[in-house]
């Protein structure tokens, strides 16, 4: 994430009895929200990307203004353009993995062809799966694909919210290497929620750490180049 596509937030919003009040700036390019559940790091994100309207503040990207309270100004979630990676994927289950794919150009702006659904499944190595039914996909296939389908949205942030979390230790490290090829191959600034400080501390070039929905630290820091970080086919 660049200086010029940073986001800056300044937010503060009661949920039922849990009050979020954050305030940071972001510059990635990928920066991770980490803390023990029930901190804030979902809601933040769901933040960003409009799907949680705060109570007060404002919300940037580059120089759009997403959220300002005091101007009234709200932009909805399908014009910010953002790719978001759920923890469970969100497959259309009655499509296949290929019409999946396809599904995502609905949500592209007219700024370009984006990305070629032949380069991102090279890329994610789901060739394979590409007439399979999302219910016949394992953890760590079905969270390929829903990286793919946000890919192919040609977005200009990547929300990413615990994906690994439902796997268990072997799916997520046959995940993580896609996923710092995609870091880093792509200039597509992304926030990543996680509670595990390994994974944060792996993928991360700024770490936000969260509790009792505040932002207790920012770590901006100088990754160490990892071994075999090449998906394997």
């Amino acid at each position: 994430m660049s200086l010029d596509r940073g986001l800056d937030i300044t937010v503060n919003t009661t949920l039922g009895d849990f009050t979020l009040e954050a305030s940071a700036k972001l510059d990635g390019p990928l920066s991770v929200l980490v803390g023990p559940s029930g901190s804030g790091k979902s809601t933040l994100l769901n933040v960003i990307a409009g799907l949680t309207r705060p109570c007060f503040g404002r919300v940037t990207f580059g120089d759009e203004v997403w959220f300002d309270s005091e101007r009234n100004l709200f932009v909805r979630p399908h014009l910010r353009r953002i790719g978001y990676v759920f923890q469970e994927g969100r497959l259309l289950p009655h499509l296949s993995v290929r019409s999946n794919l396809k599904f995502s150009r609905w949500f592209r702006r007219s700024t370009g062809p984006g990305p070629r659904l032949e380069d991102i499944v090279d890329l994610l190595d789901i060739g394979h799966l590409l007439d399979r039914s999302p219910r016949n996909l394992s953890g760590g296939e079905r969270q390929r694909c829903a990286l793919a389908r946000a890919l192919l949205a040609t977005p200009s942030l990547l929300l990413m919210d615990e994906p690994l979390a439902a796997l268990d230790e072997a799916r997520r490290e046959e995940v993580l290497p896609y996923i710092e090829t995609v870091r880093d191959r792509y200039r597509i600034p992304i926030v990543y929620v996680t509670h595990a400080l390994e994974e944060a501390e792996r993928l991360g070039d700024e770490i936000v750490s969260m509790r009792q929905g505040r932002i207790e630290k920012i770590e901006r820091r100088v990754r160490s180049p990892q071994p075999n970080k090449e998906p394997s086919s």
